[in-house]
């Protein structure tokens, strides 16, 4: 009997600690034979519900072992809910100059995270951010997916 009564404390504890507060927004788009052509452009469609909360964005792109480079540079484009168009280069770190990853590694995957910490939208609604590869070939070859992730910041100060 006493068994069963700590069965079930243990089960309502693990309850509790699993109802954290769900992402805003979490997609990934996966690239068709691991190539990220030029033309392709991931675009992403995030709902913002308030002006005044701070955000956390997470943009994670996975690689496998055989990317030939030790970085990888792509564009964000920006629309927001009242139109406003921005366009930002940006550069994630894949590699060391001495060839070992950055990111975390399981089997032959790599994965490489950019984190924009305690950030606020200045509008509410429906902001689009679309990816594009931004480096001199025309394709980006072993790249598996980008996904990009929004949530409440825990600390709203």
């Amino acid at each position: 009997m006493k068994a069963l009564k700590n069965s079930w404390i243990f089960v309502l504890l693990l309850l509790l600690c699993a109802c954290g507060e769900a992402p805003v927004y979490n997609k990934s788009y996966s690239f068709k034979n691991n190539s990220w052509e030029q033309d392709v452009k991931p675009v992403f469609k995030v709902n913002i519900p308030d002006t005044t909360s701070f955000y956390n964005i997470q943009i994670t792109i996975r690689t496998t072992t055989d990317y030939a480079f030790n970085n990888l540079w792509f564009f964000i484009r920006s629309k927001s809910p009242k139109g406003q168009i921005g366009r930002e280069p940006f550069e994630i770190k894949i590699a060391h100059p001495d060839g070992s990853w950055i990111g975390e590694t399981s089997g032959t995957i790599v994965e490489n995270t950019v984190y924009f910490k305690h950030r606020k939208f200045p509008q509410k609604g429906d902001y689009i951010f679309t990816f594009e590869q931004g480096i001199t070939e025309q394709s980006a070859k072993n790249i598996l997916d980008i996904s990009y992730a929004v949530t409440k910041d825990s600390n709203q100060k």
